[in-house]
């Protein structure tokens, strides 16, 4: 099948005419000069004078009103700073210790700890002075004899088997005292003072005037020296069983103020058998702690809204009053009771 292409229609002279005339305005404006004049002086934007200067100035002054805003606020002046915290800590710490050492365990404890020390340090000093005193006997018993005889030899056991006879008298006495019976009888007293007159005489004796050899001078200061151990000797044996007896009549009752008594129907329940801390005295009604506190409030010596255990401790009262007491203060119109 064939394509044929018509024939374009001829344009109209009027379209043509216009279309130049459009052409030639195009052309016209685009090359027609850009109108630069500069504008009148009067017409430019008055300088209002931001210098460096100004601008530094305006920023101190919006910076000291920021400032003087902050200021007013003490916020930041009720936080606990790290030294603040510290010392807090260790002042709560040691009041934790100070509760627990009134504690009856812990007395018990630190009593016994006491008594340890106390029987090592006499034992030691015991053992030492008979030893002193051993070499002194040994002397006074050996009467010059050759060293090594039969006779040298068995001077050196004269004191010991004195001294473990009278160790035994004083462990014993010691033993009684601990459970609180003293072993108060005239005769071991006797033996013991027979066993420490013996002791102090064979160490005395040898360096008494009378007893040097010929051309030897007398020595107060080598008589006190040998007569040392005995004398130490009976200090000890003397004083140790009337400690170990106050040892044993140490009272370990409850005196923490902060452990609750036991409860008792016929008892007043505001009542506080308990050893109160500071000295104050238990049995009194609810209205006496009342006055109490505020006159302790008034004088400073507790804040004006104490906690419930700063009032227990202060007054010495039960926990349910010092609770009361502290939600009387804490509430401005309390209910009449």
């Amino acid at each position: 099948m064939p394509i044929t292409t018509p024939d374009p229609t001829p344009p109209d002279p009027e379209e043509f005419t216009r279309g130049l005339a459009a052409l030639e305005r195009h052309l016209a404006d685009a090359a027609a000069p850009t109108n630069t004049a500069v504008q009148p002086i009067h017409d430019a934007p008055v300088v209002r004078g931001e210098t460096r200067r100004v601008q530094r100035l305006r920023a101190q002054v919006a910076e000291a009103h920021l400032l003087a805003d902050l200021q007013d606020d003490d916020i930041p002046l009720l936080l606990d700073s790290p030294k603040v915290r510290k010392r807090r800590r260790q002042a709560h710490e040691a009041a934790r210790l100070h509760e627990l050492s009134r504690q009856p365990a812990q007395l018990a404890y630190t009593a016994s700890k006491a008594r340890r020390r106390v029987n090592i340090g006499l034992t030691v000093a015991l053992v030492l002075a008979l030893g002193w005193s051993t070499a002194g006997v040994q002397v006074f018993a050996s009467e010059g004899a050759p060293q090594w005889s039969p006779g040298w030899v068995f001077a050196w056991f004269v004191e010991p088997f004195m001294s473990i006879a009278l160790l035994c008298f004083v462990g014993a006495k010691a033993f009684f005292g601990t459970r609180g019976q003293p072993a108060n009888d005239r005769v071991l007293d006797r033996i013991e003072w027979l066993f420490l007159g013996l002791t102090l005489g064979m160490n005395a004796w040898p360096h008494l005037p009378w007893s040097l050899p010929e051309g030897e001078e007398f020595s107060f200061a080598r008589l006190v020296l040998h007569i040392l151990g005995p004398v130490v000797a009976y200090a000890v044996v003397t004083g140790w069983p009337r400690l170990l007896a106050r040892f044993a009549a140490l009272d370990h009752r409850l005196t923490n103020p902060l452990t609750v008594a036991a409860y008792s129907e016929n008892t007043d329940p505001d009542r506080d058998h308990r050893k109160p801390f500071g000295g104050v005295r238990n049995g009194l009604s609810e209205g006496a702690h009342r006055e109490r506190l505020r006159d302790l409030i008034a004088s400073g010596q507790l804040p004006k809204q104490p906690s419930a255990r700063a009032i227990q401790r202060a007054l010495g009262c039960a926990t349910e009053t010092a609770s009361r007491l502290r939600d009387e203060l804490a509430d401005p119109n309390p209910d009449p009771r």
